[in-house]
């Protein structure tokens, strides 16, 4: 299997992610939101990604968070339509204010259900380290991470469970799968019993018996 070809797009991609995001940070900390489009690129490249699937990793978010359509026909231009048609599969909201949160996760849902095969990828690639950052926020911070979300506890676990049956429904994949394992993880911590799909859930609650100790 050859490495894919990534050239002055997948550069020119880094800083226009890296300008359009400026300033901003991951949800009440101090960690540059850049850090997380590049860890959705990196995962994106080692599930097989080509380099318009890892440029649209590092623009998922700017929709979203950077001027709404405008930035869907701005990526178009530059960097393609390819490109431009994943990034408008990852996003959840074109308009400001945001829609309410919860029809606004349920509409995604829905929507993901009949996204293609690359844009699914970059999605779930994009919650595998959302995840994996709860996770590791709530070993160390505990119940108060909760605050920093709209859906707080009760939610935030509810759309990521219901991303993750999705995913495995459909192309299940090395990113689906660490996903699925990721939110178990993220159901033992808070002391819930995680769902896993029947392929996974023997080898995973041998392996997770006790509950993961996390710092106060």
């Amino acid at each position: 299997m050859r490495p894919p070809k990534l050239g002055p797009r997948l550069q020119r991609a880094f800083r226009y992610a890296a300008e359009k995001h400026d300033g901003q940070t991951r949800k009440r900390s101090a960690v540059p939101y850049l850090s997380h489009l590049m860890a959705v690129a990196s995962l994106v490249l080692e599930a097989g990604g080509d380099e318009d699937m890892a440029i649209a990793a590092l623009l998922h978010d700017v929709v979203e968070d950077c001027g709404g359509m405008p930035r869907v026909r701005e990526v178009r231009r530059q960097f393609g339509s390819r490109v431009a048609k994943i990034v408008e599969g990852c996003t959840d909201s074109f308009v400001e204010p945001k829609p309410e949160w919860v029809e606004r996760k349920k509409d995604y849902l829905r929507e993901v259900k009949h996204a293609g095969v690359e844009t699914r990828l970059v999605s779930a690639s994009d919650k595998l380290h959302n995840v994996r950052t709860i996770l590791a926020d709530y070993r160390q911070h505990g119940e108060a991470i909760w605050k920093r979300f709209t859906g707080r506890k009760e939610g935030t676990l509810w759309y990521y469970r219901a991303l993750s049956d999705e995913f495995q429904r459909r192309n299940p994949n090395r990113i689906t799968r660490e996903l699925a394992i990721a939110v178990a993880e993220l159901e033992l911590a808070v002391g819930q019993t995680p769902r896993l799909s029947n392929q996974f859930t023997k080898n995973f609650t041998k392996k997770k018996a006790q509950p993961i100790p996390r710092n106060e």
